[in-house]
C-alpha cells in the first residue's frame, strides 16, 4: 500500500497551502544553502533526510512535525523522526556554520546581539525540563519548556544564532528523569543570564556588534550586567519597575546643619515611582521605526544611577526611561552601561531592536514548526530546533536576494495580492512502502515563487515595512 493509500494521508496534506508548484521555483536555491550545511551531517541518509525537514519545514503544511513531512515527502516517517529525536549528528556543528553563514551576509559594527527566553507549552510532564515556568506567549505560569536564545539583528536583516534548553533545578537533580530524557552528564543546573553568557560567549568574534540587549530577565541579574562589562560589552538591558536606583544628576536635599555629619545624599526609589514625577520637559519624543502598523514613536529619556544591590550599591550605569505614545502607552526601563555621549536615540534604537528578534521566534514558531515537535530528550529538543532555525535563515537569505541586499528590501511590490493555494487531494508524491519516490522535478520550470513571500510574518529588514500578503 502506498503511504498516500494510508487513511490518514489525505487529511494531512489537506493542511497544505502552498502547493509543489509553488515552492520548486526556490528549490535549487533552498539546495544551494543547504549546501552549506548537510556535510555536518556523517551519513548519506542523515543528509537527505534533514534535507527534507527543512523543506518540510518551509513548505506549506499546518502541522509540520515529523509524520506530515515524511507524507509530504513520499518517504517513510521512523527514520526522519530518529534523525530528529535521536539521530547520531552534530547540532552544534550545524549552528556554528549558521553563525559563520550569518557574519558573512550580516556581519555589521552597528549590530544587535539580541537574548531571548521563549517558552513552549507542554501538557505532559516527560517532556525535558518541562515544568510550571512564565509563559511570556499565554501571560501566565503554565507548564512549559523554555529555551535560551541568541539571535542577530543587524541593518541588512535578523537571525538566529544559537540555542540551548534551560534545565530547572529539579531536573538537574532527578538522575531519573535525567536518564529518562538522555541529558548528558555535563549538563548542569544554569541559571537563564549563565546560559545567555555561554552563548555570547560561544558566538565569538566573527559577529561583530555594537550592543548586547535583552528583556528583564536578563537585566535584572547584576552579576550578568557586570560579566557584560568585564567583557567590553555594550548592553541594553530591560528590567523590571520595581528597581531601585538613586538618581546621579539630582542635587542632594540640604541638610538641616550644613558641614556637620555624614553629606547627604540623593534618596534610593523605585524607577517606576521616579519616572511617573518627572515633568514633561524631561522627555525627548523619538521615531524609532515603521512597520505594519505605522510608526513606532517613545518619548524617552536618559540618567545617570546607581542600583541598590543587596549588601552595596552598585556602579555607575545610565537608565532609559521608554513610553511608548499610543492611546494605552507602555513604559519601558532599562540599564546601559553606555558612556554619557552615546545619543539617547541609539540606545532606544538598539534596545528596541529586541521586539524584532521576538517577532522572529513567534513567526518561527508559527511559520516554519519552531514550536512543533513531539521529541521528549534533550537532544532531540535540541536537534529539532537546529533544524527549524534554518528555515527563518533561509527566508532572511530569500528577502535579501528579492531587496537586492539593500536593507529594507522585503520583495513587498512582487508579493501583493498573491494567494497560496490549497493542495488537491491526492495531489502529493507517491511512494512505496520502502519510500521511494516517483517524482518529476521541473528544472527551471513554473512560478519562480520565493518561499519568503509565502511567509508574512516574519519581519523584514529593519527599515522595511513588514509584508502585506493576501491569505
Amino acid at each position: 500500500m502506498s503511504l498516500l493509500d494510508h487513511p490518514d494521508a489525505q487529511s494531512l496534506l489537506a493542511d497544505a497551502v502552498l502547493t509543489p508548484e509553488a515552492v520548486r521555483g526556490c528549490e535549487g536555491r533552498l539546495a544551494a544553502f543547504l549546501g552549506r550545511y548537510l556535510p555536518r551531517f556523517r551519513r548519506a541518509e542523515q543528509r537527505r533526510n534533514a534535507a527534507l525537514v527543512v523543506r518540510g519545514l518551509l513548505g506549506g503544511l499546518r502541522r509540520k512535525t515529523c509524520e506530515p513531512i515524511a507524507v509530504e515527502a513520499g518517504v517513510h516517517r521512523k527514520p526522519i523522526q530518529f534523525l530528529v529525536g535521536a539521530g547520531k549528528w552534530d547540532d552544534e556543528a550545524v549552528m556554528a556554520e549558521l553563525r559563520r553563514h550569518v557574519a558573512e551576509e550580516l556581519g555589521d559594527d552597528r549590530a544587535v546581539l539580541a537574548i531571548d527566553a521563549t517558552t513552549f507549552p507542554k501538557s505532559g510532564a516527560d517532556s525535558c525540563g518541562v515544568g510550571r515556568q512564565w509563559c511570556g506567549r499565554l501571560g501566565k505560569q503554565e507548564n512549559c519548556q523554555r529555551g535560551i536564545f541568541l539571535a542577530y539583528a543587524a541593518p541588512g536583516g535578523y537571525a538566529p544564532l544559537d540555542r540551548r534548553l534551560y534545565l530547572p533545578k529539579d531536573w538537574a537533580g532527578d538522575p531519573a528523569r535525567r536518564a529518562k530524557c538522555h541529558v548528558p552528564e555535563d549538563v548542569e543546573f544554569r541559571e537563564g543570564w549563565r546560559i545567555a553568557a555561554e552563548l555570547i560567549e560561544r558566538s565569538g568574534p566573527g559577529l561583530p556588534h555594537a550592543w548586547v540587549v535583552g528583556d528583564d530577565e536578563f537585566g535584572r541579574p547584576a552579576q550578568f550586567r557586570a560579566w557584560l562589562r568585564g567583557r567590553g560589552e555594550r548592553y541594553v538591558l530591560d528590567v523590571p519597575g520595581d528597581t531601585i536606583v538613586r538618581d546621579l544628576e539630582c542635587a542632594p536635599p540640604p541638610g538641616r546643619r550644613p558641614g556637620r555629619g555624614r553629606p547627604r545624599t540623593v534618596p534610593f526609589r523605585r524607577v517606576d515611582a521616579w519616572a511617573a514625577a518627572l515633568p514633561a520637559g524631561r522627555w525627548t519624543r523619538l521615531t524609532i521605526r515603521a512597520g505594519e502598523k505605522g510608526p513606532l514613536r517613545v518619548d524617552a529619556m536618559a540618567v545617570r544611577v546607581r542600583t541598590r544591590l543587596e549588601h552595596r550599591v552598585g556602579p555607575e550605569e545610565r537608565l532609559v526611561v521608554m513610553r511608548t505614545v499610543e492611546a494605552e502607552p507602555e513604559t519601558h526601563y532599562a540599564l546601559s552601561d553606555a558612556a554619557a555621549d552615546v545619543p539617547l536615540e541609539e540606545l532606544v534604537r538598539a534596545r528596541f531592536a529586541r521586539h524584532r528578534i521576538e517577532e522572529v521566534f513567534e513567526a518561527a514558531k508559527g511559520e516554519v514548526g519552531l514550536a512543533q515537535y513531539e521529541v521528549r530528550g534533550w537532544v532531540g529538543w535540541h536537534h529539532h530546533v537546529t533544524l527549524s532555525l534554518l528555515a527563518p535563515w533561509f527566508l532572511c537569505c530569500e528577502r535579501r536576494r528579492v531587496g537586492g541586499g539593500k536593507a529594507g528590501g522585503d520583495g513587498v511590490a512582487g508579493a501583493r495580492g498573491l494567494r497560496p493555494s490549497a493542495a488537491r487531494p491526492g495531489a502529493g508524491p507517491r511512494a512505496d512502502r520502502r519510500g521511494s519516490v516517483a517524482r518529476p522535478v521541473a528544472e527551471g520550470g513554473g512560478a519562480d515563487l520565493s518561499l519568503a513571500q509565502g511567509h508574512r510574518r516574519f519581519p523584514a529588514a529593519p527599515a522595511a515595512t513588514g509584508y502585506q500578503l493576501i491569505r
